[in-house]
């Protein structure tokens, strides 16, 4: 049975990720890490949880063998928006951390899933249908640290063999973790604060078109193509992987066909806004459909029943 080491566990994804590999390989084979601690009665809490600095490759080189770990996912980084606040820092983390994850991997016949984004397009690219092969100029720190972890980890499985696969994630969507410094966050914090107050207001233009993904078929995709066959696997590093499409005046409306007083304002953020005008409009996931079977789950409509239900359970909760 496989061992894995979870990277940057407390994170939006990685809160959502270790339940869902716990409950598939078992609590005591996946090992949650991070830089933080997780809080007291957390859902991490089940399991193994080792603290990891993955600018440091001793700590990552001494979780993978006291845990006898074979798999890695390598969630930890800085996001798009932190990232152009501190570039310096997301090149040590992203491009440092990826790394030592991909030499220690090397040196412990691990496989190692490492997420991309859109963010790894740039203004250059083609804006819609955006090809699986295409150009890519990103012109942001965020952007250039995931086109070269993309080639990185390619030359990691060419030259040494190391079983190394990722996706390019669109915007994504929960309710357990907050938001952690993304462009595309405004598509989590409008629904808690259509529940709060319901007002919004975005730093996004109303019109401004990305993909979105809800945090089930995150979850899904990174599991779904650590377990597809390595022999269909043409595009490695990494897949281009969609959902659903829509900009802040749609989900205002599908929020408000819930939430009727709800209503949305705008102040846009120039910095956020240039960062998400340079990312596509809408990707073509088409080599994922046919090279590991990828299909999501949800779209506009029920992602934002599910999501209201949850975050009105959670917040009832918390108050």
């Amino acid at each position: 049975m496989k061992r894995i080491l979870v990277t940057g566990a407390l994170g939006q994804i990685g809160s959502e990720l270790v339940p869902a590999l716990r409950e598939r390989y078992g609590a005591d084979h996946v090992v949650a890490s991070d830089i933080r601690m997780p809080a007291a009665g957390s859902a991490l809490s089940n399991g193994p949880f080792h603290h990891v600095d993955c600018t440091s490759q001793r700590q990552i080189q001494e979780a993978v063998r006291r845990f006898e770990v074979d798999a890695i996912y390598h969630l930890a980084s800085l996001l798009s928006a932190v990232a152009e606040e501190r570039p310096q820092a997301a090149w040590d983390v992203n491009m440092g951390g990826l790394y030592r994850v991909l030499e220690v991997a090397r040196e412990n016949s691990c496989s190692v899933f490492v997420p991309s984004s859109i963010g790894a397009f740039g203004p250059s690219t083609p804006k819609d249908d955006t090809p699986q092969d295409t150009l890519q100029r990103p012109t942001t720190m965020y952007g250039v640290t995931k086109v070269a972890g993309e080639l990185l980890c390619d030359y990691y499985h060419t030259r040494f063999a190391v079983d190394s696969r990722g996706l390019r994630y669109p915007g994504i969507i929960s309710y357990v973790a907050p938001p952690g410094g993304g462009t595309t966050d405004y598509a989590v914090e409008i629904y808690y604060d259509a529940i709060e107050h319901g007002r919004y207001s975005c730093f996004l233009e109303p019109n401004t078109r990305l993909d979105m993904m809800y945090i089930p078929d995150a979850v899904k995709a990174a599991i779904d193509l650590m377990e597809a066959d390595a022999a269909r696997l043409e595009h490695r590093n990494a897949f281009n992987v969609a959902a659903m499409n829509f900009t802040p005046e749609e989900v205002a409306a599908e929020i408000a066909r819930h939430i009727p007083e709800f209503t949305i304002s705008y102040a846009v953020d120039p910095v956020r806004q240039g960062i998400a005008d340079s990312w596509p409009n809408a990707i073509d996931d088409t080599a994922a459909r046919e090279e590991w079977g990828w299909s999501p789950s949800y779209d506009l409509e029920r992602m934002t029943s599910d999501m209201l239900e949850q975050l009105r359970r959670k917040l009832g909760a918390a108050g």
